[in-house]
């Protein structure tokens, strides 16, 4: 049986291919070619594949990498994505590299930075996260603040990361080392790869201040030139594909740090330092918390979906509205809507209303159908969380706290989530 990395003979009924078969591509097999080209052809055109030369895997040495005196040390914990990935050209493969030295040797610049430390906790989608993960993730920096590291770093997949950003934002209380998230929006087989200015950037940024918190690290502009550190609980990923797809929502970054020159300019002062006592409150894995878009043509089966959950949040439009007002004969489902969220909220379910316009903030006391849900008991008035951050923090609260306790929780300031007021220049 022919895999990905043999020399093969692809015969069909017209020609006869030669060269090494790269990973499967669904209807098709690709070859590369001795010339370095590659060549796709359909499996249904195909005779024949015969192996020439079975693939052999290539063991690479083992280092232990000596520690240099005077350096901090940082521990890398990587859950996946392409940050941390190295392409095999000879079968085409992407295969990850998490070993201290297997990191080293792609980003060497590191060396000089820190004494890395660096390991496996899962390789994963970050589509794929729960509540469980943000436990396990929260855990392994535990074990790292006792070993007395200088600094923690989280490779993560970009999709989500603002979700365990927010996440880990809440669940690591009186943090007294950084904790940084990095991701790579470029595969690290491409020029354009944005993995290794990140992550160097934030080693930079780990080794030289007293910062002691959750940030999240990316790139600030398309340029390789500077990253911003973004405060993990007022962050969202903005773009698809762009290197610069991170910003700060509702707020400044904490800092921005210069890859070239390693020189770091904190843009604010109130940035998080230690203080207190370091313990970890964690999430419920059983919890079950909503997450509901409004948009036009609503029904109420929308919302009575979630009878029974603990926890909703609603990602209402503009000010934080939701069409809960019969206007014409056309809007008669909208009143059941309405009935359909007090329904939740009589059998305690929490409700929670946030703005999907991302920037700005709540507030519902503007309009009459806005005044309607506060009556109601729907929380998140004058909050300007982001509808992720929200949904994280409502879940966080109903994992550590009673429903009273976790309602009046809500509208107070914990991690940085809530704004005392809007800044000027914050909405790009």
């Amino acid at each position: 049986m022919h895999k990905a990395g043999d020399r093969v003979r692809i015969v069909t009924n017209d020609e006869s291919i030669e060269g090494i078969l790269l990973p499967d591509e669904s209807h098709y097999h690709v070859v590369k070619l001795d010339s370095g080209y590659n060549i796709g052809v359909d499996k249904k055109r195909v005779k024949d594949v015969k192996v020439l030369e079975a693939h052999k895997e290539k063991r690479e040495k083992e280092h232990v990498v000596a520690a240099k005196k005077g350096l901090p040390s940082i521990t890398i914990l990587h859950t996946g994505g392409t940050i941390a990935s190295k392409v095999d050209y000879e079968t085409g493969a992407v295969t990850s590299r998490f070993t201290p030295d297997e990191i080293l040797a792609l980003f060497p610049e590191l060396r000089d930075i820190a004494n890395i430390d660096s390991r496996l906790v899962r390789n994963m989608a970050s589509d794929d996260m729960r509540f469980a993960h943000y436990n396990i993730l929260a855990k392994e920096v535990e074990k790292e603040v006792a070993k007395g590291v200088k600094g923690v770093i989280i490779t993560h997949g970009t999709d989500t990361l603002h979700y365990t950003g927010a996440a880990l934002s809440f669940a690591l209380r009186n943090l007294p080392i950084p904790v940084i998230l990095v991701g790579s929006q470029r595969s690290s087989d491409r020029g354009s790869s944005d993995a290794g200015v990140n992550l160097i950037s934030a080693a930079t940024f780990i080794a030289a201040t007293d910062f002691a918190g959750v940030g999240v690290c990316m790139h600030e502009t398309t340029n390789d030139t500077t990253c911003v550190i973004l405060p993990g609980v007022k962050c969202r990923k903005m773009h698809s594909s762009r290197r610069d797809a991170f910003r700060a929502i509702n707020t400044t970054p904490w800092a921005r740090v210069d890859h070239k020159t390693k020189n770091i300019t904190f843009l604010r002062t109130d940035y998080p330092r230690p203080n207190g006592t370091f313990n970890v409150k964690p999430f419920k894995e059983t919890l079950k918390v909503g997450l509901a878009f409004v948009h036009t043509n609503m029904y109420a089966e929308e919302f009575a979906c979630f009878k029974g959950w603990d926890g909703l949040v609603i990602a209402g439009t503009g000010l934080g509205h939701a069409p809960i007002s019969e206007i014409d004969a056309e809007t008669k489902e909208h009143p059941k809507i309405f009935n359909a969220i007090k329904q939740l909220i009589t059998a305690g379910t929490i409700v929670a209303m946030t703005t999907q316009t991302i920037y700005g903030q709540v507030d519902m006391n503007v309009y009459a159908p806005g005044r309607k849900l506060l009556d109601l008991g729907v929380l998140g008035n004058l909050a300007d969380m982001h509808p992720e951050t929200a949904f994280i923090k409502l879940a966080w609260l109903l994992s550590n706290y009673p429903a009273a306790e976790a309602t009046r929780l809500y509208g107070v300031n914990i991690a940085g989530e809530l704004s005392e007021r809007l800044e000027p220049g914050t909405f790009p």
